[in-house]
């Protein structure tokens, strides 16, 4: 899902092409007003409104394509894949609408319905094994929900209000940067009635919850289930809500603080539709390619196989630029990066430059990753036993959705948490499957498909000290297809190629340190104010003019766009008094 989200040691023979052209004609120049490290999502955004706002501004990338984790490649010759994030939903709609990214080619397919959770057990008198389907018509989910408990399917609807209402209101807090607390208590009396400025958000947000302060309080902090369970009583509705208290999260939905995890997951919008979810055409890169050509009709240079090495630091202490690994110097006045908070402080940045407590403080953020990726090239259209294929074999409803494997109970995912914490993948993992080409007829050749399986729970090493190897790759994902086929038979037979992506594989290829999708733990000692650190949540560093624009800053992973949104405000802003 994150959004969000969310390479490696794919298979020999297997190529690596970008689905959508990225090279700049534009030479890049020696001296720019604003450099930004990583053509990911936000950096691309941070560079569309610095441009906006008068600085000339660079974006450099290392990689062949842009987009960061958002990214479609053909690694497989005619299958064109998301191959890390798969779904689009968080992208903030001011931005949407600011940097006119339909005008600029981005088409999105509306799933309807969203989700499915096929079950394993025997049907009766020859029909299909029971299955949950979830969508926007609440007449028609209601009635599947029925099948399993009358009582949850009356409920439903309440449920839906109650977690829009707390998404909702926190919606001010994700579009403005955390409350500037050095500048409410340093410095002039005039610099802390400015700061005052940044409680507005804070107090718009209180405001909207009202009476429901303690509801997100208790959801924020407790266990997902603690919420579920009091509203629900049936096992597969439960299961199917509670994959998105983990999704991308090295956690179980019993544990404190995966309440926030859920709600963070309904907190998207995606043409006017609440909490909504699609498939962008071309592939996530889609999404990247339609804001790298709003910010370049704006002037922004975009330049990809730029790999910066080190950020350059004057003797007064202010970054002053990057030098790429060819040699090469691009002086700035301000740097940007989308990197990792660890790669921009413990790679980027000369550590003569930053104070020893900071880069102790650093080492000690959560990068903790429990996702396998696997993009999948299939010549045929999975046949699921709970909703068999009709005769004519196109595409059912529930292909469109996401296709929750091995959840038909929260004892199945706690299990699966459990293995993946004593350093072993999970025998029977949580798979969040889905088959983006049943909408989007451009990504396979005729009667093929895509598939990603978005897999957990997996360590980034096995047994806590051991690499994985290719034939740990390949062990690994033939469980994955085994428990697929179990679901859908003739599935295995169907590959015609795969790309396996550990943690260690996305932290390789994407620069996710640990493979951590969100750039760091969505824990609750790792958001808002203290999003990488307290002391650089309001994504300035320790280095005057270097800048934090990625989803390790606030609000965090998932959130498309408003990490750079934010941080191009603030650079706008300081940048006025330079």
């Amino acid at each position: 899902m994150a959004a969000a989200v969310r390479a490696g040691s794919w298979h020999r023979g297997v190529i690596s092409v970008a689905r959508h052209g990225s090279h700049s004609s534009t030479a890049l120049k020696p001296q720019y007003d604003a450099v930004i490290i990583g053509a990911g999502h936000n950096g691309l955004i941070a560079s569309a409104y610095l441009q906006k706002g008068g600085l000339k501004t660079a974006v450099l990338e290392r990689r062949h394509v842009l987009g960061g984790a958002a990214v479609s490649e053909e690694i497989i010759p005619g299958f064109h894949f998301s191959r890390a994030s798969y779904l689009l939903s968080l992208l903030r709609p001011h931005i949407y609408q600011d940097l006119e990214l339909k005008k600029h080619g981005l088409k999105v397919y509306m799933r309807d319905p969203y989700s499915f959770t096929p079950m394993l057990e025997d049907g009766v008198r020859g029909r299909p094994p029971p299955s949950l389907t979830l969508g926007a018509d609440l007449a028609k989910t209601q009635q599947e929900i029925g099948k399993f408990s009358e009582k949850d399917a009356k409920v439903y609807p309440d449920f839906l209000s109650y977690l829009e209402r707390l998404a909702c209101a926190i919606h001010p807090l994700l579009d403005a940067p955390p409350v500037d607390i050095p500048g409410l208590t340093q410095g002039s009396l005039r610099k802390k009635i400015s700061a005052l400025r940044s409680l507005k958000p804070l107090v718009k947000s209180g405001l909207k919850l009202g009476k429901n302060i303690p509801d997100f309080y208790e959801l924020v902090t407790a266990p997902a289930m603690k919420v579920l369970n009091r509203w629900f009583e049936s096992e597969p509705l439960r299961a199917t809500l509670a994959t998105d208290s983990v999704i991308g999260a090295n956690t179980s939905p019993n544990n404190p603080g995966s309440g926030y995890v859920l709600l963070h997951h309904v907190m998207g919008e995606l043409e006017k539709e609440k909490g909504a979810w699609g498939y962008v055409e071309g592939g996530m890169g889609g999404v990247s390619q339609s804001i790298a050509l709003s910010a370049r009709s704006l002037g922004a240079d975009i330049f990809t196989n730029r790999d910066v090495e080190q950020v350059l630091v004057g003797q007064d202490g202010s970054a002053k630029g990057v030098v790429l690994t060819d040699g090469t110097e691009v002086h700035s006045k301000v740097v940007l990066s989308n990197a990792t908070p660890y790669i921009t402080f413990k790679q980027l940045t000369p550590q003569d430059a930053l104070p020893e407590a900071f880069i102790t403080a650093v080492d000690q953020i959560d990068y903790t990753s429990p996702v396998t990726k696997i993009n999948v090239a299939v010549d045929k259209l999975p046949n699921f036993l709970a909703a068999p294929n009709s005769a004519d074999g196109k595409p059912g409803p529930h292909h469109q959705c996401s296709i929750h494997l091995n959840c038909e109970s929260v004892e199945v995912l706690e299990e699966a948490y459990r293995e993946g914490q004593r350093g072993r993948p999970s025998s029977r993992p949580m798979i969040e499957m889905t088959i983006p080409s049943v909408l989007d007829p451009t990504l396979a050749p005729p009667g093929c498909h895509v598939v990603s399986l978005f897999i957990q729970f997996t360590p980034y090493l096995l047994e806590g000290c051991h690499a994985w190897t290719d034939e740990d790759r390949g062990r690994f994902a033939d469980t994955v297809f085994d428990w697929v086929e179990r679901y859908a038979p003739g599935f295995k037979k169907s590959i015609v190629g795969k790309d396996i992506l550990t943690p260690a594989d996305l932290e390789r290829v994407f620069g996710l340190t640990g493979g951590n999708i969100f750039h760091g733990s969505m824990s609750l000692d790792q958001l808002y104010l203290a999003r990488p650190l307290p002391s650089v949540a309001d994504y300035r560093s320790p280095v005057k003019g270097l800048y934090l624009c990625g989803s390790g800053s606030h609000p965090g992973g998932g959130v498309m766009g408003a990490a750079g949104w934010n941080s191009a405000l603030r650079v706008l802003a300081d940048f006025k008094r330079l």
